[in-house]
């Protein structure tokens, strides 16, 4: 007989042992899906503009300052702002038999304060520049993160390749030592070989445990950079493109450097401000004032209306200059910390793109000579030590130069994109953030 879901109740299910056993084993089979999607989940590969993505959209510093960034774009409007105007009211009569609060004289007064002349402009523009710079700071920073986890994504790349190789390697050992098993029962050999073999293994194995030490490093500093648990899994990496190569103008970068960079960008900024602020501080001996509209009511006399305009005493005019003064050594300050600036970026670029023409041309050599090599030697050890024409320890030594040769090229293929990101944030050119995207 067919159960109708309406049939389902609470009591119906309290009467069914097999219902109940049914939707136990349901629950456990929806478990056991979310576990497996939370597994599939994390075995998606991750790209390296995914990972650039997800830091600058999740990394909780961005978006700190990108909420600072929008605060601060609110204060231009505040600091051009009229203050509020203030309503006055007042009451006099005489102080025996009066008759509070109907008093015989009643006053009324509206006051605006206005500051001198463009001193409500340059307040805005000061707040402008603020805004401003906070911006850049945040840009900085976004810079900053997209190199931290770009240089991440490369090494855990490289060390993920050399674990590869040495696993693959593993195999080869193990056929190494079947051929010196096979030359100890021919004769052609002892069993120290086979020994030497083994240990190797051996040998290998603790290799793996120290790489995959330095992996679960790598992955738990990705993670932080991504805002998730450092010990989630991260899935597959896959491949970024051939990345490192040089633009033909050179001298592009430092040019590049100079006029983009967000710290270059920010010191001209303050100079900005602080001049600005200096124009302020001359305006500010210069009298703010206020204008007023009174209403006048006294009994058995006409109404009057009184018109008020109240000035501003400047006589501190001490201060006045010490702000000044402040302002002219602040822009001095801002045009030092411009020119280290541009001295710093221009220092990076050099740096950077030195290290990555060493490391293009290293994966080069390695690649084109000493790879090929070392194949060739690892091939005429083998055949010699079938023929007996070599010992065993040329062919184990000719092994371990292979592997290294190969481990060698995974690790230089690694830093060829970590000074690849660090040229971008040291030039400015080609993130994944453009250097002018404010967020």
């Amino acid at each position: 007989m067919a159960i109708r879901p309406n049939q389902i109740t609470d009591e119906g299910l309290r009467g069914s042992p097999s219902v109940l056993f049914l939707a136990a084993l349901l629950g456990v089979s929806a478990s056991f899906s979310f576990a497996f999607a939370q597994t599939a989940t994390n075995d998606f590969p991750l790209t390296l503009t995914a990972a650039v993505e997800i830091a600058v959209s999740s990394n909780p510093v961005l978006t700190g300052l990108r909420a600072k960034t929008q605060a601060m774009q609110e204060r231009p409007a505040q600091a051009k702002a009229l203050p509020n105007p203030m309503l006055t009211y007042s009451g006099m009569d005489a102080a025996e038999g009066g008759r509070w609060p109907d008093t015989g004289e009643k006053r009324l007064m509206v006051q605006q304060e206005f500051p001198w002349f463009g001193k409500r402009e340059l307040r805005e523009r000061i707040a402008a520049k603020d805004a401003e710079a906070s911006a850049h700071e945040l840009d900085a920073m976004t810079r900053e993160l997209v190199m931290r986890v770009k240089e991440t994504y490369f090494d855990l790349y490289a060390v993920r390749s050399v674990i590869a190789i040495t696993r693959d390697e593993q195999a080869v050992i193990r056929q190494m030592v079947k051929i010196s098993e096979t030359q100890y029962a021919t004769g052609s050999s002892s069993q120290a070989d086979v020994i030497k073999a083994q240990t190797e293994i051996t040998m290998l194995k603790q290799k793996l445990l120290e790489m995959q030490a330095q992996e679960n490093t790598l992955k738990a500093k990705l993670n932080t950079l991504l805002n998730r648990r450092a010990d989630e899994a991260v899935g597959p990496l896959e491949k970024a493109p051939d990345a490192g190569r040089l633009p033909d103008d050179a001298g592009a970068l430092f040019a590049n450097a100079a006029k983009n960079r967000h710290e270059v960008l920010a010191a001209q900024m303050q100079i900005e401000r602080y001049g600005l602020e200096k124009k302020l501080m001359e305006k500010e001996h210069l009298p703010d004032y206020k204008l007023g509209l009174e209403y006048r009511s006294i009994d058995r006399e006409d109404d009057m209306i009184m018109a008020t305009v109240s000035v501003e005493l400047p006589i501190r005019k001490a201060k006045y200059q010490a702000a000044v003064r402040e302002a002219e050594k602040m822009v001095e300050s801002s045009q030092a910390a411009r020119e280290a600036a541009e001295r710093q970026s221009a220092l990076d670029v050099q740096d950077a793109s030195f290290k990555l023409r060493t490391a293009r041309r290293t994966l080069d050599l390695y690649r084109n000579e000493l790879v090929p090599q070392a194949e060739a030697r690892f091939k005429a050890s083998e055949a010699g030590y079938r023929t007996g024409k070599s010992d065993f320890l040329d062919f184990l030594e000719s092994e371990r130069f292979l592997l290294n040769a190969k481990t060698m090229v995974a690790m230089t293929e690694g830093a060829v994109g970590m000074q690849t990101a660090r040229l971008e944030w040291a030039a400015c050119v080609d993130l994944a953030v453009p250097c002018n995207d404010r967020r």
